[in-house]
């Protein structure tokens, strides 16, 4: 009897470790790392694929990855009434006691394929767990549908700059690629987008070169990817079965026009939470029928008291009492003191107050009084004392310390750090 529905599962890539996010990944992973002060990276794909009404979902996962497991269980629920699935899938056991790692993207789907293809689906979309977009999958679907294509990738015109750190897609007329190449590092001019093409693909216009780099994001017909899979044995979709999809399948490129952004370098992190201060800009996470879900947390509104705020987000469970907070996004349950000075910062607050079971009262997590803090990521669960300034006064761009970290000029203090009264950087 023929289906009467397409049936879509999603797979999302989240077992990478994140070096480039370095030091933010030492303590989570990459996908687990808290962003715009109450979500996590793995929030966003999670949600778009349910708001699509995608809603049988995989979640590869293999660094640090308690804690990512954790928040899915905690945040997700599926009923009768309303229906889905989350399987977090990680590294199992082999017949001799060993686990067996994931070596890369396509290694990953492949040792998790078994439980996988469980799934009815007759197209998977895969997903990377650390990128942000407001789209409904819906619209690639019926795109992917249209062109009858094996494999479909979603794509995005892109400057110089950033097509050198993407997949660049060459395609014709009507959509199908006819050449791909991962992260080049030269030889990009074949790869220029024609100028005929910006209208008819709706691309606006640019005195510079523009590029149609992929955004990770894939459209897999059930057998194309198994079929892949089983006859490519290598690691990686990006550098390997890509290439060879190109060559042997349809393939076709979807192009997006909207917001996406790789969370890729702890500077692509920072200006993407701070970008949420300015309207129309960045992640839309205002939008009530597109909601971007995460665990409740059942706090109250932020009580602020006698300070200057300008262009920033504040969220829930904060107790502000600082002089002037500008242009930042304060997280959870932060607790700012009197005299303090926040400025382009991004704090991504905390699961507690304070310590369970503490014992000391000076145990809570807070920024002292007076303080001074300029251009910093402060992860969770931090203590920071009094007339403490973080100003990067020697001008780093890169410094490795203990519990202080610099990258591209931004200072990064990690998850669990206590800074003395007096302390200055």
């Amino acid at each position: 009897m023929r289906k009467q529905s397409i049936e879509v599962a999603t797979i999302i890539l989240a077992g990478g470790q994140g070096t480039r996010l370095h030091p933010l990944t030492i303590h989570h992973s990459k996908p687990a790392v808290a962003y715009g002060g109450r979500y996590r990276l793995i929030d966003i794909p999670i949600s778009n694929s349910i708001n699509s009404d995608f809603r049988q979902i995989f979640v590869i996962a293999q660094y640090l990855s308690d804690e990512l497991q954790h928040h899915i269980n905690q945040t997700y629920h599926f009923d009768v009434y309303n229906p889905g699935s989350i399987d977090v899938l990680t590294p199992q056991l082999n017949e001799k006691g060993e686990k067996e790692w994931f070596n890369g993207t396509a290694d990953a789907v492949r040792k998790n394929l078994p439980t996988i293809l469980k799934s009815s689906a007759d197209y998977f979309l895969i997903l990377s767990g650390d990128q942000l977009y407001n789209i409904n999958f819906q619209y690639l679907l019926t795109f992917a549908q249209s062109k009858n294509a094996d494999l479909t990738i979603a794509s995005i015109p892109v400057l110089e700059k950033e097509a050198r750190r993407m997949g660049l897609l060459k395609i014709d007329k009507d959509c199908t690629i006819t050449d791909f190449i991962e992260k080049p590092k030269n030889g990009i001019e074949d790869f220029e987008i024609p100028r005929e093409f910006f209208e008819e693909w709706k691309i606006k216009p640019s005195k510079d070169p523009l590029y149609l780099g992929s955004m990770g994001i894939y459209v897999f017909k059930r057998e194309t990817l198994e079929a892949l899979l089983e006859h490519d044995k290598r690691e990686d979709f990006g550098y390997h079965l890509i290439h060879t999809a190109v060559k042997h399948k349809k393939t076709s490129a979807f192009v997006f026009g909207g917001y996406w952004e790789d969370i890729g370098t702890v500077a692509s992190y920072y200006e993407a939470n701070l970008v949420l201060t300015r309207a129309k800009e960045g992640l839309d996470i205002y939008d009530e029928t597109n909601p971007i879900y995460t665990r409740p947390t059942f706090l109250p509104g932020p009580r602020i008291k006698q300070t200057k705020v300008t262009q920033s987000i504040i969220c829930e469970g904060c107790i502000i009492e600082a002089d002037e907070i500008s242009n930042c996004v304060i997280g959870l349950r932060t607790h700012i003191k009197r005299g303090s000075i926040i400025r382009d910062t991004v704090i991504l607050g905390n699961h507690f107050y304070m310590p369970p079971l503490h014992e000391k009262k000076d145990e809570h997590y807070w920024i002292g009084e007076n303080c001074l803090i300029e251009k910093t990521i402060i992860d969770e669960h931090v203590q920071i004392g009094n007339n403490v300034k973080l100003i990067n006064k020697a001008k780093h761009t890169h410094f490795d310390g203990e519990g202080i970290f610099v990258r591209d000029g931004i200072i990064i203090v990690t998850s669990g750090t206590k800074l003395p009264n007096n302390f200055e950087f």
